[in-house]
């Protein structure tokens, strides 16, 4: 099977491209945001760790099997280093129940390498979500543990 091109772009192109896929129900694109490395990891919030192409495809066609999952980042913190780049982000994913359309909060972690193909996801993790949106904490607690 081929995959679908992206453009170079940078790690936020790349962001882009695969929440816009993901909204979308888009599996081929979102596919093609991901390198092409055997190595690659997903976890979905909750679940268990995910490990090469087959198995992310596998994960993202059964839930795109239930339609497509509109989550949308924001508050999306960067750190570039390089040729890798990692996006903090807390994603507002819509949620539809017996009350109506609800917003649930989940915070992620998108890894991005720069390959010979462009910026390609390596590695995507999410928490399980929340009902309220999470605190963004930026000074350091009293106690670690």
């Amino acid at each position: 099977m081929r995959k679908t091109k992206l453009p170079p772009g940078s790690p936020d192109d790349t962001e882009h491209a695969f929440y816009d896929a993901l909204q979308n129900g888009d599996l081929e694109r979102l596919m093609a945001c991901w390198a092409d490395e055997d190595d690659i990891v997903c976890v979905h919030p909750g679940g268990p760790r995910m490990v090469g192409h087959a198995a992310v495809r596998a994960a993202f066609e059964a839930m795109f099997a239930n339609g497509s999952v509109k989550a949308h980042p924001e508050k999306v913190r960067r750190l570039d280093a390089g040729s890798c780049s990692v996006h903090s982000v807390v994603e507002r994913v819509e949620v539809l129940s017996d009350d109506g359309l609800q917003h649930a909060w989940v915070v992620a972690t998108n890894v991005y390498a720069k390959t010979a193909q462009g910026w390609r996801l390596v590695a995507h993790h999410a928490s399980p979500g929340s009902r309220t949106e999470p605190p963004e904490v930026t000074t350091a607690p009293p106690v670690l543990h």
